[in-house]
């Protein structure tokens, strides 16, 4: 069992930066990969970012590519998303998830791989 509890959001203008932070619980997930995922409203989820277990390799959906930076800190058992250059269509909630061990690599964006969530952070972008 592990909990995630996601931080860091808020309302800010186009152009403005975000660091949003997962904090986790319960035990320690230096073994798993994790992803950033957000939802806006009426929207399907969709992947944002993927850490693999050692932070050697990511993944960033194309919209986050080159503004946005995941990273992970297993001995603080943490996962950040750093967000520059925000955009109004980055509006949405946004979720730190666990992946399960085994999963491969290539599907790393593939929601249902997952097994534990946040509650999300809202993160709101005004143009």
């Amino acid at each position: 069992q592990v909990q995630l509890v996601e931080s860091g959001g808020g309302l800010v203008q186009a152009g403005d930066s975000l660091r949003l932070s997962c904090a986790a619980s319960g035990r320690t997930i230096s073994s798993n990969v994790m992803g950033w995922f957000r939802q806006a409203p009426g929207s399907e989820r969709e992947v944002v970012a993927g850490i693999s277990w050692s932070g050697g390799r990511t993944y960033y959906a194309d919209s986050a590519k080159g503004r946005f930076t995941i990273s992970r800190d297993n001995a603080k058992n943490t996962v950040t998303l750093q967000m520059n250059s925000l955009k109004a269509e980055d509006t949405a909630v946004y979720y730190c998830a666990v992946r399960r061990l085994g999963e491969p690599w290539g599907s790393v964006g593939s929601t249902s791989s997952y097994g534990y969530w946040g509650q999300g952070t809202q993160v709101t972008v005004s143009s």
